[in-house]
């Protein structure tokens, strides 16, 4: 247990000393934000700040911090260090300065900000790689939530049943202007999700039937994987997740003060990595040991577990927090999803996206390709997302990095998001060499292959930014 508050008390003390560190690195100030200065009633509206930190969350979130930090949890309490050092130092400083870097730019897509600080090339692969991630991610955010509620419904109203329903769901609030359906509701499915966490975290603390796990550096995973990639990869939300750069610009276009942003961003994301930490005690702590938590993993999938865990420590009432948190919290970062990837083929395409024929041109096409999707395997799925996700945040922090070379008042300061760049470059590239779904190479391989890619880029980029002339305090 001691191990559970002293995370947790790291990660409340992280907004406050490198959160703060980050927004000084960045330099917010008074000018207007996009949400004021464009203004067009669809994508550009303002948002009162405290609506836009939980629609934030709940974007980024999903259940994403849920089942990554549960099959984190099968590696042992080392998870915990990557929740909490991985969020503090990479993840939160990833989201605020996509999210900043996107305001500053009328709220312009990761995909754009790529092509605007690393080049055109690098605009193109961002926009393919992007929309690739996010269609994975809507779809992954289809079929859980539609097993679930067909598990409980009658057989006559299947999965495919629900998926249908699910999908016509993302068409309307894929279309729809982002104060209609995402800026009303989404605020309180997000204190629903923060609800549930903090219901699991009051069933284990004070219940003498479950013993939170203490810090240990061994690797406890059953089936013998290696923390080096794959608990890197696995635990994406709630640690660092590429996923959030596609997210972010979505507030970019609503908040009202650059001062807000890092409430918006950095505050959003330790909220998420306090959910994981949380459901990652909870997975060791209610089944006893990672061999038991695999085996239910195996058994009842990720929202069986989920649902079992709730339902045991928090009785009828906890059936149901799990119920609408496994149901709504996915189908809401799916939604999002796709109105993200609706935004970056507009920016691509040049289609105004005021006339909502421009909207259905776009958005039906994406639905079509995640219905067809939805017939894969989930843990195949979940794979691609997870390796997807993981390299969209490597790419990320590498733009925010040339960002900040070319606009900070000290080069210096772009370290900040170059070295928890590099790292995800080793995560990345170390990862796609070993796994099943890449190159199968054996660790005497991918280990130093991986490693030496990240410390060449790495040595380049200071290279570059000891050869590039300082401009002066960030201004754009």
């Amino acid at each position: 247990m001691i191990t559970f508050f002293v995370s947790l008390g790291i990660l409340i003390l992280g907004y406050f000393t490198y959160g703060r560190l980050t927004e000084k690195v960045f330099g917010p100030d008074d000018r207007k934000t996009p949400a004021v200065e464009i203004n067009d009633g669809v994508d550009h509206t303002p948002i009162k700040t405290w609506k836009a930190i939980l629609i934030q969350l709940l974007n980024i979130a999903g259940t994403g911090p849920i089942f990554g930090a549960l099959m984190g949890a099968c590696f042992g309490p080392v998870v915990f260090l990557w929740i909490v050092f991985g969020s503090i130092l990479g993840g939160a400083v990833h989201d605020y300065m996509t999210g900043m870097i996107s305001e500053r730019n009328d709220g312009a897509s990761i995909a754009q900000l790529a092509g605007i600080f690393l080049g055109k090339p690098a605009l193109y692969i961002m926009r393919i790689f992007s929309v690739v991630l996010l269609v994975l991610t809507g779809t992954v955010f289809v079929t859980s939530p539609a097993g679930l509620i067909a598990s409980l419904t009658p057989e006559s109203l299947g999965e495919v049943f629900w998926i249908v329903i699910i999908l016509l769901y993302y068409v309307a609030a894929t279309l729809l202007p982002i104060d209609k359906i995402i800026g009303r509701f989404y605020p309180i499915f997000g204190v629903v999700l923060i609800v549930m966490a903090v219901s699991i975290a009051g069933g284990m603390i004070f219940s003498t039937n479950y013993s939170l796990p203490e810090l240990t550096f061994t690797n406890m995973h059953p089936k013998g994987l290696p923390i080096w990639p794959y608990m890197f990869i696995t635990v994406a939300c709630g640690a660092i997740s590429g996923f959030h750069a596609t997210q972010s610009p979505m507030m970019a276009k609503c908040i009202t003060s650059e001062k807000e942003g890092r409430k918006v961003f950095y505050g959003a994301m330790l909220i998420e990595s306090v959910i994981a930490l949380i459901w990652a005690a909870a997975g060791v702590a209610f089944y006893g040991s990672t061999q038991a938590l695999s085996d239910g993993l195996d058994a009842l999938g990720q929202s069986g577990v989920v649902y079992h865990i709730s339902h045991e420590m928090l009785g009828r009432v906890g059936g149901i927090l799990a119920i609408v948190g496994v149901v709504i919290c996915p189908i809401t970062s799916g939604d999002t999803a796709f109105r993200s990837a609706r935004l970056i083929l507009a920016e691509w395409t040049k289609l105004d996206q005021k006339k909502i024929k421009n909207r259905l041109l776009i958005t039906i096409p994406l639905l079509v390709v995640a219905t067809i999707l939805t017939q894969l395997d989930f843990d195949i799925l979940w794979r691609y997302f997870s390796w997807s996700n993981q390299t969209l945040a490597m790419i990320s922090l590498w733009v925010c990095s040339a960002y900040l070379m070319m606009k900070s008042k000290h080069k210096i300061y772009s370290l900040i998001t170059a070295i928890p760049a590099a790292f995800m470059t080793a995560v990345s590239i170390t990862y796609i060499l070993m796994a099943k779904e890449g190159f199968q190479l054996s660790s005497s391989i991918a280990y130093p292959v991986g490693i030496a890619v990240a410390v060449l880029i790495f040595a380049l980029y200071c290279v570059k930014m000891g050869k590039h002339k300082t401009v002066g305090q960030v201004s754009q």
